[in-house]
């Protein structure tokens, strides 16, 4: 097999490889959806609203690849992504928090890209630290460093992103509490829409829910505020202790083909 963009060993494989840390794609899509630019050029535009789940597939075919995959085949499909975001720009319709009708989107502007990729990379880490198991400051900070070469494919040049996880926790701190999250009524709606209420069956149902309240339990406060999810210390106490027993009983004893993702097996 070709070489891939990483190897075994490294943090962004070893964080990826389990099944759960696939259950930090809801909250990363809720906390890009919560920047009004973001939401305009990655979310409302016609194809992505008129097939939500095939796009959100595409993606995460394109994440796999890069994580697990050829490097060669990364760099494919990450070509292919820059030139459909390259055709994806418009201007906002209405006022958005501290965007005013008329602001300009690109999907392919490094800032609105940064967004998106910091999004998974700070998903990825919450849940892993919250349901495998807590990571050193030493290995954040790793997986970061990791991760930027992910944002190479995206185009992102190491000037437009943060350098080392101290920056890029105070860029999360800037992005979460200042001005730019804005939860617009369409966002908040289509978002709900297709990320709290996914087609399932109806014995698939109860397991929805449990990772719905997953993902609202562990989005940041203020994002959980403006989309205006209810939370309560009963629900907090529920979600650590669902934790608690994942990490400490089932993956312990979990086989690793059910734990692991096929191409992450270690």
């Amino acid at each position: 097999m070709r070489a891939g963009m990483f190897d075994d060993d490294s943090m962004l494989r070893r964080v990826n490889r389990e099944r759960s840390v696939a259950f930090s794609g809801g909250r990363a899509l809720l906390m890009q959806a919560a920047h009004p630019l973001a939401f305009a050029g990655f979310y409302a535009h016609t194809d992505s609203l008129a097939e939500p789940y095939k796009r959100l597939e595409r993606t995460a075919q394109v994440m796999h690849t890069i994580y697990f995959g050829e490097r060669e085949e990364a760099e494919r499909l990450t070509r292919r992504v820059r030139s459909m975001h390259s055709k994806v720009r418009g201007t906002l319709a209405e006022a958005a928090g501290p965007f005013p009708a008329g602001t300009p989107y690109a999907a392919d502007d490094p800032k609105l890209l940064l967004w998106v990729l910091a999004t998974l990379v700070d998903s990825a880490l919450v849940v892993y630290s919250k349901y495998v198991r807590p990571l050193t400051r030493a290995e954040r900070a790793t997986y970061w460093r990791e991760f930027k070469e992910v944002g190479h494919l995206f185009a992102l040049t190491d000037a437009d992103m943060p350098d080392t996880l101290s920056d890029f926790e105070s860029y999360m701190d800037e992005m979460v509490n200042g001005e730019h999250i804005y939860v617009t009524p369409q966002a908040r709606e289509l978002s709900i829409d297709i990320v709290l209420r996914p087609p399932a069956p109806l014995w698939a149902r109860g397991l929805v829910e449990a990772v719905n309240q997953t993902t609202i339990g562990l989005l940041p406060v203020p994002i959980r505020r403006q989309y205006g999810f209810s939370w309560d210390p009963a629900r907090a106490v529920a979600l650590h202790g669902g934790a608690e027993y994942l990490r400490r009983i089932v993956l312990p004893l979990m086989p690793e083909k059910l734990r692991y993702l096929p191409t992450g097996a270690a």
